[in-house]
């Protein structure tokens, strides 16, 4: 195991790990405790009182972040006609039908989000095996599959953040960075919980919401007060 920085011992020492914190004070403990040379990325774990490998208990969908992400998000869309012309507009980086998907399958992935119009679902199905493993996979349930490009566009430009629960029952997410006023960090946090707390599916059984944990890409993991989280997302 690798041995941990002084830099690390110490913020790690600056956290009560019995304690379960509120979201202001946890948001503030997290950002202060970030002191990379770059700016960090906070990260919310949340752990689900779910199998996933039950159809029924599988949770997934997508949240606009009402602060954004601070970072640019590169969006692929798959479009042909007005549709096309409608998401270059929006802003997408990639636009195509044919040559996007030759692109895809010479291994040139470089984007972030891909949409598709539903009548280029067939060329998609094609580079599913790639853009699956990926997460990259245009899904209707998320959005990302639609006649309305523009908006799906302006939404993924603006910070939509896709969560989908892991194997073991877990659910990660990227929610802005650490130099974000805390009010905006813990608007963004308690937007994905929200939307989390609102996909509980059928055969969820007993305590949905188990934890929620923040951290910033080098810091310590802090623990939010549950309760307090569902009671704001109810």
């Amino acid at each position: 195991m690798a041995k941990l920085s002084k830099r690390m011992q110490d913020a790690a020492k600056a956290v009560d790990r019995k304690k379960n914190y509120s979201l202001n004070d946890g948001v503030k403990l997290v950002s202060d405790l970030a002191k990379g040379k770059f700016d960090e990325t906070v990260d919310v774990a949340m752990n689900l009182g779910v199998d996933p490998k039950h159809s029924d208990q599988m949770v997934r969908g997508s949240v606009n972040m009402p602060n954004g992400l601070g970072k640019d998000v590169r969006v692929a869309v798959f479009a042909k006609g007005d549709k096309a012309e409608a998401a270059k507009k929006a802003g997408a980086d990639i636009v195509g039908a044919e040559d996007l998907m030759e692109q895809i399958q010479n291994g040139d992935m470089n984007f972030d989000r891909c949409i598709a119009t539903p009548d280029m679902m067939g060329l998609v199905g094609r580079v599913g095996k790639l853009l699956g493993p990926r997460g990259l996979m245009p899904n209707p349930k998320l959005g990302t599959v639609t006649p309305d490009v523009e908006k799906a566009v302006k939404d993924a430009k603006s910070g939509a953040v896709e969560f989908r629960v892991e194997k073991a029952g877990i659910i990660h997410a990227g929610v802005g960075k650490a130099s974000f006023a805390a009010d905006k960090l813990a608007g963004n946090i308690q937007a994905l919980v929200s939307a989390v707390q609102k996909s509980k599916p059928s055969g969820a059984k007993g305590q949905y919401i188990k934890s929620v944990s923040i951290s910033s890409t080098h810091g310590p993991s802090v623990k939010l007060d549950v309760a307090e989280l569902e009671a704001a997302g109810a």
